[in-house]
């Protein structure tokens, strides 16, 4: 969908969605492909304050240029989107996941690093320290949740097209603080 569809869905689920800069044309397509996409993929990003999360969001740092997602969301459960195209935030993955997300079938384990992620998925970074005691604010839950099914909804994707960082990567533990699993009923429930 074109970066104005993306904006519209999300605010149609009920989102409220703050436009970081010049967004739109804010990618990494200049390192290769976007698309063709098949889901979503949700992210803590282990910061603290709005502000500073969503800076290095769009930003990066010399380790890894920006933009890290396509929107931040931050914990009173605003939707930041500081890019559109390609992302540096999902990377290389398992190959028979995303055949199980693209099947929308059970994920396999991912034991593997051998497809690039970037090309592939739609990611929301979440403003969340990732150390399992960071809490997640029932809004930036519910805003997950909404973010995650208006993409689906607008591709005719089921929640299983959502997957987390770490059933994507072997080695990530993103997100921390809530299952997956969890997030994937909040998001069907939306869907229905």
């Amino acid at each position: 969908m074109s970066a104005d569809r993306f904006i519209h869905v999300l605010r149609n689920e009920g989102l409220t969605v703050v436009e970081v800069g010049a967004w739109r044309t804010h990618n990494r397509n200049h390192k290769g492909p976007w698309g063709p996409v098949h889901g979503v993929m949700i992210h803590h990003t282990v910061t603290r304050g709005t502000a500073n999360t969503v800076q290095l969001c769009r930003e990066g740092d010399r380790r890894l240029p920006g933009p890290l997602c396509h929107g931040v969301i931050t914990k009173d459960g605003r939707v930041h989107l500081v890019g559109y195209g390609r992302a540096n935030h999902a990377g290389a993955g398992d190959r028979d996941v995303l055949a199980a997300v693209i099947a929308e079938k059970a994920l396999p384990p991912d034991d593997r690093a051998d497809t690039d992620g970037n090309r592939h998925f739609y990611g929301f970074e979440c403003e969340n320290l990732g150390d399992g005691e960071d809490p997640w604010p029932a809004v930036q839950l519910d805003a997950i949740a909404r973010a995650a099914a208006a993409v689906c909804r607008a591709h005719r994707w089921t929640a299983r097209s959502v997957i987390g960082h770490l059933e994507w990567q072997p080695g990530k533990i993103d997100p921390k603080g809530f299952t997956m699993a969890a997030m994937r009923e909040r998001i069907h429930a939306r869907l229905k």
